[in-house]
């Protein structure tokens, strides 16, 4: 049996930043944009409000860029605030080394198991359905670059305890080509046996 699973983006992650104001270390961008035009030049920049004092802080975005080397597209996206194009530059390593800034993407991710969700019962996990030996085979795909935890991911998909994840995977019963500790934020496969 096979399955695939979607890490997917909630909303756009906290920024980790120093706030001049308050020394806050968190700021939240709503994906809006300033862009600045100085002759043929353009400046842009995406905003982000401290969670705490509410001051703006500019995330450079375009620095002295000639206006026919940016794409008509992109600008007209930025114009818009588009929240898309604001999460993909976030994304950006480019853009987070140029900006000196860290995401925090705690509570702004989801998993997709392609299961009808049950709430969680904490004194009965949920053991996945299929019948003794069998094994399931899952791919996790990411919809965008979030660094998680795959026995995080793996006790959620299946409703299992962490501990539950950990003995799986010391008794030769969860196998994947990659390591499952440390974080990921690529596409992996793992099996499950049981």
């Amino acid at each position: 049996m096979s399955k695939t699973w979607v890490v997917v983006p909630t909303c756009l992650p906290i920024v980790l930043r120093r706030c001049h104001r308050c020394a806050s270390g968190r700021f939240r961008a709503n994906g809006k944009f300033r862009v600045n035009a100085n002759h043929k030049l353009l400046d842009a920049w995406l905003l982000a409000l401290c969670t705490e004092c509410g001051d703006t802080t500019k995330l450079t975005v375009l620095e002295r860029m000639n206006v026919r080397s940016v794409r008509p597209e992109l600008l007209n996206l930025m114009h818009d605030n588009d929240p898309g194009l604001a999460a993909e530059l976030l994304q950006d390593p480019v853009v987070r080394r140029r900006n000196r800034i860290a995401l925090d993407w705690d509570n702004a991710w989801r998993l997709d198991s392609g299961a009808p969700h049950q709430p969680h019962q904490p004194h009965q996990p949920h053991q996945p359905h299929q019948p003794e030996g069998e094994a399931i085979e899952v791919s996790v795909r990411f919809a965008a670059r979030i660094p998680v935890r795959p026995m995080r991911l793996i006790a959620e998909g299946f409703g299992l305890s962490r501990a539950e994840v950990e003995r799986l995977l010391a008794e030769g019963n969860l196998v994947s080509t990659v390591r499952l500790s440390g974080k990921l934020s690529g596409d992996f496969t793992f099996m499950l046996k049981r």
